[in-house]
């Protein structure tokens, strides 16, 4: 008898998958969110908007890409589900939004139950760490389109902001500064590249190199910074014109996007300097400089344009909250580029 099973669909470890991951899932859990008992939507309670005068809500969506290779390849799926949120949460609090809600979908050739639930697991933690609640997500098997231990996957997130606080460029004044947050390592942009020179160079992610603390694959899967709730507390305390999430594109080609046509922001190299493993990438795959900053963050995660006065008392809000900033440029007249001085 043909069923689907034996088309290679496993019902009975989709069930158990959700089972494991519901404490998980409860953890990222905030008040406005109201039980489905169906369970074919995730319910939250807007209310809350009429405290606002004009909510715009904005919302975002990504994928991790090639990070996830990475994962498969090395055995640890616990934090990728991270990286999904930073890569759509964090493009939220750009325009000063609070992070709600999100939800995710995982496409796997296989469903193992342990493994989604580690993957789901990260993507709780991470909306955690934003302050954010995961109120739903898919799980899809697909057999013959995947292998089996392959898996890839894809979230949206909602958030609001009061319209009369948005940040964006046209907050931008000639004589901002601008200030690098550290980013944790490579976060999620560049894994093409990345497994390029790993290919070309023979490099095992469990190679223990002289520059790096820890194996390879280790830093490689470090996920990706959370920085919804240091920029929302910054925006409250001090006077913040712009943010500027770098993905991919780079530095300058992220921080362009935040800046008016009128205005340039010039970086200065020298106030930072980038975190071992990018030495690691450039050495061993002979890459460029142009090429390097085109793709990777260099070790800055976001960017923040705030008044020359509002300078040292945001670097400090920020370092004691744990994260590491300084003044790396300013705004000057010019037509809407970001580039490194010398």
């Amino acid at each position: 008898m043909t069923t689907y099973e034996a088309a290679g669909v496993d019902i009975a470890a989709g069930e158990r998958a959700v089972e494991l991951m519901k404490a998980k899932v409860a953890r990222s859990r905030r008040p406005e969110v109201v039980d489905d008992a169906s369970g074919f939507a995730g319910l939250f309670d807007a209310s809350f908007l009429l405290r606002y005068q004009r909510p715009l809500l904005a919302t975002s969506t990504d994928g991790v890409g090639t990070k996830v290779m990475i994962a498969q390849q090395y055995g640890k799926h616990d934090t990728i589900g991270i990286d999904l949120v930073g890569m759509v949460l964090d493009d939220l609090v750009v325009c000063g939004a609070e992070p709600l809600f999100m939800t995710d979908y995982i496409a796997c050739g296989k469903v193992v139950p342990e493994r989604v639930a580690e993957i789901v697991g990260g993507v709780a933690e991470g909306c955690r760490l934003a302050g954010a609640a995961l109120v739903g997500g898919e799980t899809a098997e697909h057999p013959g389109a995947m292998g089996a231990d392959e898996y890839d996957l894809a979230g949206a997130g909602t958030g609001v902001v009061e319209a009369s606080a948005m940040l964006g460029p046209d907050r931008v004044r000639e004589g901002d500064v601008v200030l690098g947050l550290a980013s944790s390592g490579v976060h999620s942009n560049g894994y093409s590249l990345v497994r390029h020179v790993l290919k070309n160079a023979s490099l095992s992610l469990d190679a223990e190199l002289p520059e790096l603390s820890r194996p390879l694959g280790e830093e490689l899967l470090e996920p990706t910074r959370i920085y919804s709730l240091d920029c929302l507390e910054l925006a409250r305390s001090v006077e913040v014109h712009a943010y500027a999430h770098v993905t991919g594109g780079g530095v300058a080609g992220n921080l362009a996007r935040s800046l008016p046509p009128t205005l340039d922001a010039v970086l200065s190299r020298g106030s930072w300097t980038p975190p071992a493993v990018f030495e690691v990438l450039a050495g061993h795959g002979g890459i460029e400089q142009e090429a390097m900053d085109r793709t990777f963050n260099l070790g800055v995660g976001m960017a923040a344009i705030v008044p020359q006065e509002a300078a040292d008392a945001a670097v400090r809000l920020l370092a004691a909250r744990g994260l590491p900033a300084w003044v790396m440029g300013e705004v000057v007249a010019g037509t809407g580029q970001a580039f490194y001085g010398h």
